[in-house]
């Protein structure tokens, strides 16, 4: 089976990414998969410090249950919930029968913050 990979990026130009999403999906082989933010302020907000440490939680352990989840986590099941549906939103995160799971091997966080011109 492959491993399945996950590239974080920032890029303000969707047009661009879609292309280069269509040129992957045309090509026979698995090319990863990818996940583009149009700014910093919205990665920081979707993917905080809590959902990173949820991510680091649950990357290659399967699934488990939400409520599993928030007990090996310390936190609150609602607040883990929320972040969950978040994280599911994005992609990162899978519901299956028995729970949650984060099917990437290999998550890649690639951005440039440079200054206006």
């Amino acid at each position: 089976m492959t491993k399945r990979t996950l590239t974080i990026r920032l890029k303000q130009d969707w047009k661009s990414s879609l292309r280069a999403a269509a040129r992957k999906a045309a090509s026979k082989s698995y090319q990863g998969e990818e996940l583009h933010f149009e700014t910093a302020a919205v990665f920081f907000s979707k993917l905080t410090e809590r959902r990173w440490e949820l991510i680091g939680a649950l990357q290659g352990k399967g699934a488990i249950s939400i409520r599993e989840l928030a007990r090996q986590s310390k936190r609150d099941v609602k607040r883990v919930h929320e972040d969950v549906a978040t994280l599911v939103e994005l992609g990162i995160f899978e519901r299956e029968a028995s729970g949650v799971s984060c099917p990437f091997d290999l998550i890649h966080v690639d951005f440039e913050i440079a200054r206006a011109a």
